[in-house]
């Protein structure tokens, strides 16, 4: 299987990430058998189809998590969650922090820096 495939492979799923992409519709996509779609995969990327697509799912929510004010549950059904709460106890073990926690961690604030003073010249003073 040539590299161009597994990227094609990573496109599909990328592409189709919120509608619970399958092996069995990847591997027709690629037109490869399921068995040997699987085998490759896990060969050159590392971890099992079904183990990307948890890890992504969970990535791809942790940013909307970061980066919007949606509510969790609506990020959890996005993803294909059953729950918020089963969305939580997988944020929860992949990360150790709640998606709440994660939310409010990451909250950035403009500061107010101290003032840099510059000394006033000396009127008096000519070169």
């Amino acid at each position: 299987m040539s590299v161009e495939t597994i990227e094609n492979m990573i496109k599909w799923i990328e592409d189709n990430i919120t509608v619970n992409p399958t092996l069995a519709e990847m591997s027709n996509y690629v037109g490869y058998s399921p068995f040997y779609c699987s085998t490759k995969f896990h060969e050159n990327i590392g971890i099992t189809f079904k183990q990307y697509i948890s890890k992504r799912k969970l990535s791809l929510a942790s940013i909307e998590v970061k980066n919007t004010q949606m509510r969790f549950l609506d990020i959890a059904i996005k993803y294909g969650f059953s729950s918020q709460e089963a969305f939580t106890r997988a944020f929860v073990d992949a990360y150790g922090c709640t998606p709440y926690q994660y939310r409010k961690r990451l909250t950035t604030i403009q500061l107010y820096m101290k003032p840099e003073i510059l000394p006033v010249p000396d009127e008096s003073f000519t070169p």
